[in-house]
């Protein structure tokens, strides 16, 4: 099938977009990588009257580190994949292996996975793992929206009509922290049935002083697994330690069941996925690598 008629913008400029987006907001679908709005468009599940095509704005592709890593929302995957600012944000990159395939990462952009909001993508997640802050523009000024807060439900976003995704702001991570993000799915590039991305910070003494844990799959958002996070903290991070945040995990999400996997299936296996996570984390803290 092929898109239905609307008219197309392409602004070369921020200023120009969020113009557009003020005249055209309730009508206009932005148009990033296209890699999740072009198959919606192509089989008319989206029928905007009008596309804003950012992909000449330019000032908003970029990976910065001032203490904070600053993304601009253009910046395609494979490009903050590479940067070498990012280093010290390992979780990004542990995640980004598990985006689809490198063509789709050639032409995804970090800004337009975030704003699209799928339950089942690993942006979002890494993102809500990292305690990241949106900055969110349009011709009214800005906003920064912290990622707990971000995501709504199912593809939406707390982003109004006239607004503009144009900057994710992730804080450094202490010393002695590690990183992992664990995922499954039916082959490599598929939707992910599951997954789970874990920050953890361990002491001298190998005891875990904080922890993050996000949750992929798990219900209609990120979801960051408090309980599970709260009953690592003052411990070693060991199998018995992981073994109950998985069973933390588990008991407290409802996924959905679909024809790949049951709801029963689904919970198990994210708790799974949580209890690798947490402890691949933890094994790169104590070998003081992320």
């Amino acid at each position: 099938m092929k898109p239905a008629r609307f008219d197309y913008d392409a602004p070369t400029s921020l200023d120009e977009a969020l113009g557009l987006l003020a005249d055209h907001g309730e009508e206009a679908k932005v148009l990033a990588g296209g890699q999740s709005l072009v198959p919606l468009l192509n089989f008319r599940l989206a029928r905007p009257d009008r596309l804003i095509d950012l992909n000449g704005v330019d000032e908003l592709a970029y990976v910065r580190a001032d203490g904070s890593l600053r993304i601009g929302a253009m910046t395609r995957q494979a490009a903050l994949e590479r940067a070498d600012a990012a280093a010290a944000w390992p979780l990004l990159g542990q995640a980004l292996h598990w985006v689809g395939h490198f063509q789709i990462r050639n032409r995804g952009t970090v800004g337009g996975s975030v704003a699209h909001a799928d339950p089942a993508a690993e942006l979002p997640v890494a993102c809500t793992a990292l305690d990241a802050t949106m900055h969110v523009h349009s011709r009214q000024g800005a906003r920064s929206v912290a990622a707990r807060d971000f995501f709504v439900t199912h593809l939406t976003t707390t982003i109004e009509p006239d607004e503009l995704l144009v900057e994710l702001e992730l804080p450094p991570l202490p010393p002695g922290t590690g990183t992992a993000f664990e995922e499954y799915a039916r082959r490599h590039g598929d939707f992910a049935l599951g997954g789970a991305a874990a920050v953890v910070t361990l002491d001298g003494s190998g005891t875990c002083t904080a922890a993050r844990i996000a949750l992929l799959g798990a219900a209609p958002t990120p979801l960051r697994a408090s309980e599970a996070e709260a009953a690592l903290v003052g411990v070693r991070v060991d199998e018995a330690a992981a073994q109950e945040v998985e069973r933390r995990v588990s008991a407290a999400i409802s996924p959905t069941g679909d024809i790949h996997g049951s709801a029963d299936y689904r919970r198990g296996l994210v708790g799974a996925l949580a209890r690798r996570a947490v402890l691949a984390a933890a094994a790169r803290a104590k070998g003081g690598a992320a």
